[in-house]
């Protein structure tokens, strides 16, 4: 079969700074080919691939094949690496999975322009999660559109960095000296990114005819807890002492409670869909791909085996556990602050008066900084605005202590410390802005 590559091929890869688009977009480019990304949020997409060019557009709003075509223009393969797990504040998985691929599908055509769709395991238009669903029904319009397409669903990817899925396997490794875990013997069935980029890259230099796809996933299955297993001994982790398997309404809890997080912001692992996923169990048809000379793909020993890890990986697992107790612990505290404030306005004014402030002076400093505590608290609560408030923390907490070393200097001696422990609030501010970095 003739080879079509050629390094002045220009392919567009949508969803290009995440975990799948990014591996992907390395391969193509390390195969010479000019890859742009495409994605809506530049600022991370510039910290993940800063050496090529972005196109920055929200692909809910390319719901028209008008509107593809003008982004298409010189390109002449696009890889749709675009998807999320579950309905949010800034997802619409109709919208993304259906209405934008359809629309791609039909722009690729008139276009004449060689789309690759990244699709999952289990998409089908009946699947039992809208997530896959919804990528069932993108794929089905791509198939109907015609033209000249691929589409692979892979199974669990496993890769060096961790988002989604990998990252709630991750969470669940680190867990110190038990093992809990939902639907132990589920299936599961994973792919190296490394193999899906290899795939694609074949699939974009034809290699692989088009209208062709596939399930890419290892050989065997395996449970679920053979899959944490080794992943835990892979991180380095010590051999849980017990384990500890979680009845269907704590899992069911949990993941509405990640759920209602996702409202504020908050993209949890554990939100229902990728529990579902998971419990369900990730199983698909291997495929046998070496008539197209691609190799067979890896299993998980072996995929894990050849995933670098060091103490940063450790690092990043366990403080995935600790992000959720950190950012409620915080906003805990700046609220119930501000709310004993108020609550006790005479008390606290009292030790202003003390030092020379008037009554009123006292009381309006109270009660003002009392509701800039609140409001620290509630930001803390809401992923947009958590950044912000990181910072927003420190300077306050700062402010305080200076403010309050100059007016009150007698409060660093006071035997309850109110000081004190504005210290550790201050370097716990700043650990939960370094784990805002999610890619």
């Amino acid at each position: 079969m003739t080879k079509v590559k050629s390094p002045s091929i220009n392919v567009l890869v949508i969803g290009a700074y995440g975990l799948i688009g990014q591996g992907i977009t390395e391969r193509l480019i390390a195969e010479g080919y000019q890859v742009t990304g495409l994605g809506r949020d530049l600022k991370t997409a510039k910290r993940v691939l800063p050496n090529i060019p972005w196109i920055k557009h929200d692909i809910r709003d390319l719901a028209d094949a008008t509107a593809w075509q003008a982004v298409l223009g010189e390109f002449r393969t696009v890889v749709n690496c675009s998807g999320a797990l579950q309905d949010g504040p800034d997802d619409d998985l109709e919208a993304l999975h259906n209405h934008a691929v359809s629309a791609l599908a039909a722009a690729c055509v008139a276009e004449d322009v060689a789309l690759i769709q990244i699709s999952a395991v289990g998409a089908r238009a009946d699947a039992s999660t809208p997530f896959l669903a919804s990528k069932g029904r993108g794929d089905a319009a791509i198939r109907a559109a015609g033209g000249k397409w691929h589409i692979f669903r892979p199974g669990l990817i496993l890769a060096s960095n961790a988002y989604g899925g990998t990252t709630m396997l991750r969470m669940l490794a680190a867990f110190p000296w038990v093992q809990p875990i939902a639907k132990p013997d589920a299936k599961i069935q994973t792919i190296s990114r490394d193999d899906v980029a290899v795939v694609v890259a074949a699939a974009a230099n034809g290699t692989i005819p088009y209208g062709f796809e596939a399930d890419l996933v290892e050989e065997e299955a395996h449970s679920l807890r053979e899959v944490v297993k080794q992943m835990r001994h892979r991180l380095g982790f010590n051999s849980a002492r017990f384990e500890i398997v979680l009845p269907d309404f704590a899992v069911t809890a949990v993941s509405k409670l990640a759920d209602l997080l996702s409202w504020f912001g908050w993209r949890s692992p554990l939100r229902s869909t990728a529990v579902k996923v998971l419990t369900e169990g990730v199983q698909g048809t291997p495929e046998d791909l070496s008539r197209f000379e691609v190799p067979s793909a890896t299993s998980l020993s072996q995929t894990l085996s050849r995933t670098s890890v060091g103490a940063q990986d450790r690092l990043f697992a366990r403080m995935a556990l600790l992000v959720p107790v950190i950012f409620t612990c915080l906003s805990l505290f700046w609220v119930a602050s501000g709310v004993i404030g108020i609550v006790k306005v005479s008390e606290a004014s009292e030790v202003l008066q003390n030092v020379g402030w008037s009554k009123r002076l006292a009381v309006a400093s109270v009660l003002f900084w009392a509701v800039i505590d609140i409001v620290i608290g509630i930001a803390f609560s809401l992923r947009k605005y958590a950044y912000a408030a990181c910072w927003t923390a420190v300077g306050v907490s700062v402010f305080y202590l200076a403010a309050s070393t100059l007016t009150v200097p007698s409060l660093w001696i006071d035997p309850l410390g109110p000081l004190v422990k504005v210290v550790p609030t201050i370097v716990l501010a700043l650990v939960a802005r370094a784990v805002l970095e999610t890619r």
